[in-house]
């Protein structure tokens, strides 16, 4: 992905909120409702910190009031100092609009009745519209759809990368995983914690990992596992999702789980996903 400087505005209600959410899990830094007095201090402190700054996305709306007119002079300035910047601009038809504020009950930000509001804000914006590099009508857009769409106009491929998977072990006896999209319980496997010089180890020691993984039941049982959420997970991409949890249970979470987790982060890791592994209760005194 390419160093971007983007500029997101866009008619109050067209998903901008969705969009500064999105690209800082493509590890934008987002800044919304700057003051744009500011702006211009903000693309100096930007060309001064270019590794820190490499990937910027600033929002722009109706709030700023009169000042939405500087945006003319902010593109000067960004191209004065040789920072590349798009602008996108988010749009949505007005019975569109209309319908998502009624589903959040929220009061448009120019304080008006929402039908003269939406009328007054496209009067307002539409010296950013004129300028934007894309505009992007979200009227019929789902979360994954849009997701896509910015992961292509920014240069991220729209694939498996954009999922992080967290991985984590757990044992049942100190709760249930909580954050967990999906959980799998491997208590059916015979427990090391009662098998001679294996109790004081852990599912990161070599000889749990082989004692799990020449129980009968076990190999059957990964490999479902993990085929089944390789076949799941271009769904959860495609709508949209960033991070998904996969919880991995037995009795303790010392044993079993944390071997099974350490094996499922290598398969994945395998496939190119991006994981993050984490062992809840590894260090809990059985």
């Amino acid at each position: 992905m390419k160093n971007n400087f983007l500029i997101v505005s866009g008619i109050s209600g067209a998903g901008k909120s969705q969009v500064l959410n999105i690209l800082e899990d493509f590890g934008f830094v987002c800044v919304d409702n700057m003051p744009l007095e500011f702006v211009f201090e903000f693309i100096q402190l930007c060309k001064k910190h270019r590794n820190k700054y490499k990937n910027i996305a600033l929002s722009i709306d109706v709030r700023v009031g009169k000042n939405i007119n500087k945006i003319t002079e902010i593109l000067s300035a960004l191209k004065k100092e040789k920072i590349k910047s798009k602008v996108f601009f988010f749009n949505a038809d007005d019975a569109t609009l209309l319908k998502r504020y009624s589903e959040t009950r929220r009061k448009h930000p120019l304080g008006m009745l929402v039908k003269d509001g939406i009328i007054a804000e496209r009067k307002m914006l539409e010296s950013i519209r004129k300028v934007a590099d894309q505009e992007i009508d979200t009227t019929n857009l789902t979360i994954g759809e849009l997701k896509n769409t910015l992961a292509q106009l920014i240069g991220l491929p729209a694939d498996k990368r954009q999922l992080l998977l967290s991985i984590m072990s757990f044992g049942f006896k100190y709760g249930i995983a909580a954050e967990a999209d999906i959980v799998f319980d491997v208590r059916f496997i015979p427990n090391p914690n009662y098998v001679t010089g294996l109790k004081t180890k852990t599912g990161k020691d070599i000889e749990v990992v082989k004692y799990v993984e020449k129980q009968k039941e076990y190999k059957e049982f990964f490999n479902k596992i993990s085929d089944l959420l390789k076949t799941l997970l271009p769904g959860y991409i495609k709508e949209g999702k960033s991070q998904l949890t996969i919880a991995v249970g037995c009795t303790g979470g010392r044993h079993r789980s944390v071997a099974t987790a350490e094996k499922l982060a290598k398969f994945f890791i395998k496939n190119k996903y991006k994981v993050k592994l984490y062992h809840r209760d590894i260090l809990r005194a059985n």
